[in-house]
């Protein structure tokens, strides 16, 4: 009867202690058998670009909307004609917008139609980076007012190359570092059970000479020197072994 109340009092003080305690912290680390061992590993490639995209457009306001859109289009034409001439094939000049905006006289409290303006946008694609700078130069000449800016990209298949190179750099650092850290932690790996990979966005340069306005000052701007630099393209692949 005595070991039965001596067991039952600790119950209860265990229940106590429990209940109202200070409560006490455990810290764990722990492989179970049959888990994964996953590590991971990054590949990094850097490339030159070898596409560069020019955002143009050309805008014009005036009273009369026939007027301003006759000489919006007029515009266009010489262009086009002009980009057509540096050898960028019709394909590679698109059109991606084409606005027409009414402008208001609100003197007098009502909005009175007074004129209006057009714009109209361009994304011209250049395969041959020499051209790069001549095709900004001439666009201002030849009646672009607004130059967004240039961006530089890879063509699909020089992207899929560079991609499986860091796809392999990623793969190598990945077995790399199972293979040093089974090596110190005392552990035999098995075969790999599991891979991911998660590809980040290729880091691409932009550039951007003026944003607004090139040749709506001076009829000969000065020639803009745009350089391509260089893209970064990031891969990181986790691998899941066994453990022995």
């Amino acid at each position: 009867m005595k070991q039965i109340g001596t067991i039952f009092a600790i119950f209860i003080l265990l229940f106590v202690f429990a209940k109202w305690g200070p409560a006490i912290n455990f810290a764990t680390t722990s492989q179970m058998k049959g888990e994964p061992f996953s590590v991971s590993g990054e590949g990094k490639v850097f490339v030159t670009p070898d596409i560069a995209k020019i955002s143009l457009g050309i805008e014009v306001n005036g009273a009369s909307l026939k007027t301003v859109q006759s000489n919006v289009n007029a515009k266009a034409k010489a262009l086009t004609d002009s980009l057509k001439k540096l050898g960028i094939a019709e394909a590679d000049i698109k059109t991606t917008s084409y606005s027409v905006y009414p402008e208001y006289d609100y003197t007098n409290s009502v909005g009175r139609i007074i004129g209006f303006r057009v714009s109209t946008s361009y994304e011209v694609t250049i395969r041959d980076f020499d051209k790069v700078n001549d095709a900004i130069t001439t666009s201002t000449t030849s009646g672009a007012n607004i130059v967004g800016g240039v961006s530089f990209e890879l063509n699909d298949k020089t992207e899929k190359e560079k991609l499986q190179e860091a796809r392999k750099l990623a793969v190598k650092d990945a077995k790399d570092k199972a293979s040093g850290l089974a090596g110190a932690a005392g552990i035999t790996l098995g075969r790999i059970t599991n891979v991911s990979e998660n590809q980040g966005s290729p880091t691409r340069l932009m550039y951007a000479d003026k944003a607004v306005g090139l040749g709506g000052g001076s009829p000969e701007p000065a020639t803009p020197n745009i350089e391509p630099g260089q893209t970064e393209i990031n891969i990181t692949v986790t691998l899941s072994y066994e453990v022995r």
